[in-house]
């Protein structure tokens, strides 16, 4: 693990491991690396697997006066490729990583492989809404009744009751006005007109209870994108990248085979 400084002085975490065509994660809203604890490990069987926290979380500095935008994050993205000498790389993004995925496949397509889209939507006036009880949940995850809450919205209860270390990985992380920033970020992310531009192969995977993200938004991408290819995972909520990841990573795995970063020349 280590740490890139930016530009305008923010040091950011990331780590790597595995060897193969790189690929990046990037986390949901106000969670750090930790959400990929055993996904990354599965993943980097077969790539050379790369996790950044972004500013505001984790081991990342949390610079609070200044808005945070998606394409800051990509701009802290781009400075963890450039100190690993990696000049192209797959990318997954999970939820509000999603939403920084789209942003850099739009603004550095120069830099992708292929593209992952977890859990995520487009934004904007065209983005499926969900439900108020889940903002409200999101807004209150740093209490312990939001802890219940978010672990419902992620995973059934069964499955969440019997991996409480999970549930935790999944809940905010960092100061209260860096998660504020964080939800003002995602909140204002309109990518509906990026997205008919991304030329990456994509795929969409979501899971088909999710109400934190509706699964009508993966419909949308997947329609929007040129090419992409849906994946819907049936039983399993917002957090399928645990609850469903043999099948979730599995599916990956052979999507990012099927597309590997030297053949984009």
């Amino acid at each position: 693990m280590s740490h890139v400084t930016t530009a305008d002085g923010t040091r950011i975490w990331y780590d790597a491991c595995g060897q193969g065509d790189p690929l990046l994660l990037l986390n949901g809203q106000s969670l750090d690396h930790e959400m990929w604890d055993g996904v990354h490990a599965d993943l980097a069987e077969h790539h050379r697997v790369v996790r950044m926290d972004f500013r505001g979380t984790g081991g990342s500095d949390a610079p609070l006066d200044e808005p945070y935008t998606f394409e800051l994050f990509v701009n802290d993205a781009l400075a963890v490729l450039d100190a690993l000498e990696i000049t192209r790389t797959h990318v997954y993004g999970f939820s509000m990583g999603g939403k920084v995925a789209q942003t850099f496949a739009a603004t550095a397509p120069e830099r992708l492989g292929a593209l992952v889209l977890g859990a995520t939507a487009p934004g904007g006036s065209n983005e499926v809404e969900r439900p108020r009880s889940s903002t409200l949940a999101l807004r209150q995850a740093s209490t312990a009744a939001g802890r219940d809450m978010i672990a419902e919205l992620f995973y059934t209860p069964a499955w969440a009751a019997a991996h409480p270390d999970t549930v935790t990985r999944v809940l905010p992380r960092g100061p209260l006005r860096a998660q504020r920033l964080h939800f003002g970020a995602s909140s204002g992310y309109d990518g509906w007109d990026l997205l008919p531009s991304v030329q990456a192969p994509t795929l969409v995977v979501h899971g088909e209870d999710d109400l934190l993200t509706p699964v009508g938004n993966a419909a949308l991408l997947a329609e929007r994108i040129p090419g992409a290819r849906l994946l819907v995972l049936p039983g399993t909520r917002h957090g399928y990248l645990h609850e469903g990841g043999d099948k979730a990573t599995h599916e990956v795995l052979d999507f990012l085979a099927a597309h590997p970063v030297s053949a984009r020349g």
